[in-house]
């Protein structure tokens, strides 16, 4: 064996399809691309949505509604949550840091403190939004609720 003598492997390589090279290779005349109509076309590329004429999708269905650009998003974090954290971590004051080394937020999530369940130690929390309910509930237990 040597150099000169490699070659693929049988059914390996193929040879491609030479079309538009007369009438006697058989794929002459129409390039194997039909009779006529767009897709016959050289540059021809279907645009997104298109239904052939038909009005698309898109433009037959109504639309309503708005999305407000000026919407402040924040992650909700109810007090049982707060509870569960308190007790398994012993930690005495909450904020953004601890709330994300724990897994509870994301980096750039903003916290609101909501009301479901309840408090039993007195914690100092530092969110930014807090429910009048939840509020009321944390200074009770002997915490504070801070807006930072």
């Amino acid at each position: 064996m040597n150099l000169s003598s490699l070659k693929p492997a049988i059914g390996a390589t193929k040879v491609g399809k030479r079309v538009g090279r007369g009438a006697g290779s058989g794929l002459g005349g129409t390039s194997a691309r039909g009779h006529k109509g767009a897709k016959s076309r050289s540059g021809y590329s279907r645009k997104s949505g298109f239904e052939g004429g038909q009005m698309p999708l898109q433009r037959r269905v109504p639309k309503f509604g708005f999305k407000n650009i000026n919407r402040v998003e924040y992650k909700a974090i109810n007090l049982d949550t707060l509870q569960a954290l308190v007790e398994a971590t012993g930690v005495k004051v909450i904020n953004h840091d601890v709330l994300y080394q724990n897994g509870l937020v994301s980096k750039n999530d903003l916290v609101k403190i909501l009301s479901r369940g309840e408090i039993k130690t007195a914690i100092d929390i530092q969110v930014k939004g807090f429910s009048a309910a939840a509020k009321a509930a944390i200074e009770a237990a002997g915490g504070s609720a801070v807006v930072a």
